[in-house]
C-alpha cells in the first residue's frame, strides 16, 4: 500500500518560513520523481516544484524561484520543501506527488500517487 504523508504545514506570517516534509512508503522511493503541488481556495491545483530521482535536478514555478527549495533524502524516503520569504499568495493546501518516470513533469496528470495535503496559511 503506497502512502505519501505530508507534514509541516501551519500558520506563518508574511516573510516567514516553513519546511514541509513528505514521508513515502510502499514503493521504491528512489525510482520516483517527487513533486510538490498546491491548491488555493477557489483555484486549480498548480505545480510548485519537482526533484529528480537522484536529487540532482530540480524545477520550480516562477513565483517561488529563489524562495523555495526542494530536496529529498532517499535513505529516509522523504522529500522536503523549504519555503522562505513567504507571502499571502503562498496560502494553499500543499500536496506531494510521485511519478514513476525518469523525467520530471509539471502536470498533475503525470503523477501516479498523491498525499492528502497539508494546509499552509500565510498571514499579513
Amino acid at each position: 500500500q503506497v502512502q505519501l504523508v505530508e507534514s509541516g504545514g501551519g500558520l506563518v506570517q508574511a516573510g516567514g518560513s516553513l519546511r514541509l516534509s513528505c514521508a513515502v512508503s510502499g514503493l521504491t522511493f528512489s525510482w520516483y520523481v517527487m513533486a510538490w503541488f498546491r491548491q488555493a481556495p477557489g483555484k486549480e491545483r498548480e505545480f510548485v516544484s519537482y526533484v529528480s530521482r537522484s536529487g540532482d535536478s530540480t524545477d520550480y514555478r516562477d513565483s517561488v524561484k529563489g524562495r523555495f527549495t526542494v530536496s529529498r533524502d532517499n535513505a529516509k524516503n522523504t522529500v522536503y520543501l523549504q519555503m522562505n520569504k513567504m507571502n499571502i499568495q503562498d496560502t494553499a493546501v500543499y500536496y506531494c506527488a510521485a511519478r514513476h518516470e525518469t523525467s520530471g513533469a509539471r502536470s498533475e496528470y503525470d503523477y501516479n500517487y498523491w498525499g492528502q495535503g497539508t494546509q499552509v496559511t500565510v498571514s499579513s
